[in-house]
């Protein structure tokens, strides 16, 4: 990890380690603290969105390793937890291979900390908005053969991707590179009308300068013409959930089965190449 330190800016806060902050890590600095502490103080139960969607997500990849995915592409990976993709893919398949993607140093410091002895994993520091870089990258083109099928990861990070970005066509970009049955997993952070939705959202524009939240309709749209899998978009704390009901549970629904205000913020998907 020391070699990495030199490029590691501790006054500036960092998505990876505000999320890590969220999760109840401790690979974070003060202003990434000082970010969390505002949702866990001044937006008390807001870090229910943070656990949803890290819920939502190992599900999704026991879906899509269920469903005899055996590669991984994780796409703003944050810094390694309980769960991660390739343990949760290993539990169908003990020959999955991840690609782990971020451009902050400390998670590729404490990633291939982490991997040292793992031949079928990589972590790489690079910038999700140059996928050429990625796709290109000798230690994901050794591991990864996208001649079959893949799975493609973004979870909570278009959100922070402004619109003149083209978080669509970042999609797209990777779903005319993969093979037919490849699936591509989003989670995203909701706009909503509530008083909550837009302090939450104005604090992390706020903090990082850019990202913005988008409505159902928006979300859905980052798909293209991918067909959705069941359940199609909902809040990731009912995605294939024990708390969802039987048969289609919409956003509209959340109400109902009684999820928090937080909880609602933050929906997903998967859908599949045909």
């Amino acid at each position: 990890m020391a070699e990495h330190a030199a490029s590691i800016n501790q006054s500036e806060p960092s998505i990876a380690r505000v999320y890590d902050y969220l999760l109840g890590g401790k690979d974070n600095y003060a202003a990434d603290r000082e970010i969390g502490d505002f949702f866990i103080k001044d937006l008390p139960g807001s870090q229910a969105i943070a656990s949803a969607n890290r819920q939502a997500l190992i599900r999704a990849v026991g879906a899509m390793a269920g469903d005899g995915i055996r590669q991984f592409v994780d796409m703003g990976s944050g810094l390694p937890t309980a769960d991660n993709v390739h343990q949760v893919a290993r539990r169908h398949s003990a020959a999955a291979r991840v690609a782990y993607v971020d451009n902050d140093p400390i998670v590729l410091a404490h990633g291939r900390a982490l991997l040292a002895t793992d031949d079928r994993t990589t972590v790489i520091q690079a910038d999700l908005r140059e996928p050429e870089d990625i796709y290109g990258n000798p230690d994901v083109a050794n591991l990864i053969n996208f001649d079959e099928p893949v799975g493609v990861i973004f979870s909570a990070i278009l959100h922070h991707l402004n619109d003149d970005e083209r978080p669509a066509e970042l999609v797209r970009w990777w779903v005319d590179r993969v093979p037919s049955r490849s699936q591509v997993y989003i989670s995203h952070f909701r706009r909503g009308d509530d008083e909550a939705t837009q302090v939450a959202e104005q604090k992390l524009q706020a903090s990082f300068g850019r990202g913005r939240w988008r409505t159902d309709e928006e979300i859905t749209q980052l798909f293209g013409g991918l067909e959705l899998l069941e359940p199609g978009l909902v809040n990731c704390s009912l995605w294939r959930s024990e708390r969802a009901p039987a048969g289609d549970v919409g956003t509209a629904e959340a109400d109902r089965l009684e999820l928090t205000v937080w909880e609602q913020m933050i929906s997903c998907a998967l859908a599949r190449k045909s």
